[in-house]
């Protein structure tokens, strides 16, 4: 084999041999420089024989009579070794020999012979190239000492071998990586059997945690009932009977949540007329729900001494200062006038009532102040009529708030909602939590109040 060394430029890149191939005794050589330059540039023995390898392997199976070359080039930056095998004729590796190749380095690069006809369609001689190219990244630490001229001078003192050395060689090499692969496959058995044992801890662990787990999820459940139920004794056993009035409400706790919060309603008869409340603790806890239970209770023993209701926010609002700090919470306050024929609205940052008048369009009534708990004023009750059969909406956010959606939307399609649903209060609060209240993510209150008026205010 003819072999050609070429002295290196100053570039990034030094071809450091060009070699033909044309017989069998060119591929043996083929495999001896491969390794030598691989060697040189400071690739791991592992790499040096895969290369010589895959070097060898191609060398074969493309072999012709016609001289196919084979050129190692050195690039600085980043350190590489490229072997690149070009032909000008038809020849293509055998794909047996390609995936052979490609299994020992995923790095080989195959590029199918191209042919440029002229423009009476013929094939001129020499239009047909192929092309291998196999990069190998060289060591970082080999790199920091990579000397292009120590690498020329390794490949011009390979003296040419016999074919019985070079086949020696090549039988080492295999034995070598026999020697490897019977030693990976003593780990790869002895890893097994730690895995066995591993699994087998594993599942023992398993089985005493699930009787653990069991008995946690037990006790957590019955202590989740008991929150549920404490909860449950801060909301009104009952609503209030009222003339020409009809109320019903909804209450349904979060099927996500692991702690309980802190909504609440109350409806409650006062000098002035019916009083009807829903609010909302900010925050999941037990604390929150006592936090509730407190609020609920000093709003009707505020409402029984009469007062209006941005007075009652204010009351509450000290309330929470003085012995919840820190505690805020909305409420939304409606009082009901004698002959239901006008409410009052005072709202402290809650979700807007919706008024459903016969013959007009739902309109929330918007007007409101500060959450409780900050200290801040609140302005007076705002002043609305109700049509006779007016009905009277008050949520807590779990009926509608939601991760992905806009929350003005969802008071868009809860008013579209109940304008279309019944007018009797208690049909209207189940199909409002049939539409709306599936797996709520919160607490949800639903609180519907139909007003007649009175025989006294209908007369003129």
């Amino acid at each position: 084999m003819k072999r050609t060394v070429i002295r290196p430029r100053d570039s990034d890149r030094a071809t450091v041999l060009l070699a033909p191939i044309a017989t069998e005794r060119d591929v043996f050589a083929l495999r001896r420089h491969a390794k030598t330059i691989a060697d040189a540039v400071g690739l791991d023995n592992r790499d040096q024989v895969r290369l010589a390898t895959a070097l060898s392997e191609l060398g074969r199976d493309l072999l012709r009579p016609n001289t196919m070359t084979t050129v190692f080039t050195v690039q600085q930056h980043p350190p590489t070794l490229h072997t690149v095998m070009r032909w000008t004729d038809d020849r293509a590796p055998s794909t047996e020999s390609l995936t052979a190749v490609t299994r020992l380095l995923p790095q080989t690069r195959y590029d199918p012979s191209l042919a440029v006809p002229d423009r009476a369609g013929a094939l001129p001689v020499g239009s047909r190239v192929g092309r291998i190219e196999i990069s190998c990244p060289i060591p970082e630490l080999a790199a920091r000492d990579l000397d292009v001229r120590r690498v020329l001078a390794m490949v011009e003192a390979d003296t040419p071998a016999s074919a019985i050395d070079d086949l020696q060689a090549q039988t080492r090499d295999l034995l070598a990586a026999l020697h490897e692969a019977h030693a990976q496959r003593d780990e790869l058995e002895r890893l097994n059997e730690e895995l066995v044992e591993t699994n087998a801890g594993v599942m023992a662990l398993y089985a005493d945690l699930t009787v653990e787990h069991k008995d946690v999820v037990e006790r957590f459940d019955q202590e989740h009932e008991l929150a549920l139920a404490l909860q449950r004794t801060f909301l009104p056993a009952d609503l209030p009977s009222s003339p020409n009035t009809e109320l019903a409400v909804r209450y349904l706790p979060a099927t996500s949540m692991t702690e309980i919060g802190g909504d609440f309603y109350e409806a409650v008869t006062t000098p002035h007329g019916l009083l009807l409340a829903v609010g909302d603790v900010v925050g999941h806890s037990l604390q929150a729900a006592m936090v509730m239970g407190g609020i609920r209770h000093a709003l009707r023993a505020y409402a029984a001494q009469g007062h209006p209701p941005h007075l009652l926010l204010h009351h509450l609002d000290h309330l929470l200062g003085l012995h919840h700090r820190g505690w805020t919470a909305t409420v939304c306050i409606v009082l009901v006038e004698p002959g239901n024929q006008r409410i009052q609205v005072a709202n402290a940052g809650h979700l807007p009532p919706l008024l459903l008048n016969p013959g007009a369009a739902p309109r929330y009534l918007t007007e409101h102040g500060p959450l409780l708990g900050l200290g801040l004023p609140h302005p007076e009750a705002t002043s609305h009529p109700v049509g006779p059969g007016g009905r009277l909406l008050m949520v807590t956010d779990g009926l509608i708030e939601t991760r992905d959606s806009d929350l003005h939307d969802r008071l868009d399609l809860l008013a579209d909602t109940a304008a279309a649903g019944p007018e009797e209060p208690e049909a209207l609060c189940t199909l409002l939590v049939e539409t709306f209240g599936v797996e709520p993510e919160d607490d949800i209150i639903v609180f519907a109040t139909r007003l007649h008026p009175s025989e006294s205010a209908a007369r003129p």
